[in-house]
């Protein structure tokens, strides 16, 4: 067993299932959406996007294209929430909420296609 792919493994899988978390509920209520959840999402995706990099294969430049897509549309996701939270007269809104949600979305998104990536080359991993 590698414990590097493991490793590799388990904050892919984290980053999506801590983002799933989030997205997960009504899109307009505050309420379900937990900050620190997206904000943890985030970090674990910061972290599987660095693991990502020194891998020079083909499979492994689409695994970091997706990192990049899912770490931009969470930290977008968080600057709307900044944004609503201290810097807007209204706070936290349902369009406020509903853009977070959104964006989470398209981070999982590219979060669920790492995951079939990972799945796929393992899949296709032949022992030498």
């Amino acid at each position: 067993m590698n414990l590097e792919k493991v490793i590799f493994g388990f904050f892919v899988l984290l980053a999506a299932t801590l983002n799933f978390g989030f997205f997960l509920g009504d899109i307009s209520n505050p309420e379900i959406h937990n900050v620190y959840e997206l904000f943890a999402a985030l970090a674990v995706s910061l972290i599987a996007t660095v693991l990502k990099f020194g891998d020079r294969t083909q499979i492994g430049a689409v695994h970091l294209a997706t990192s990049l897509v899912a770490d931009l549309q969470l930290i977008a996701a968080g600057v709307v929430w900044i944004w609503a939270q201290e810097i807007s007269a209204s706070g936290v809104t349902v369009m406020s909420t509903a853009s977070m949600v959104s964006l989470s979305g398209g981070a999982l998104l590219a979060n669920l296609v790492s995951v079939v990536l990972l799945v796929a080359e393992t899949v296709t991993f032949h022992r030498g």
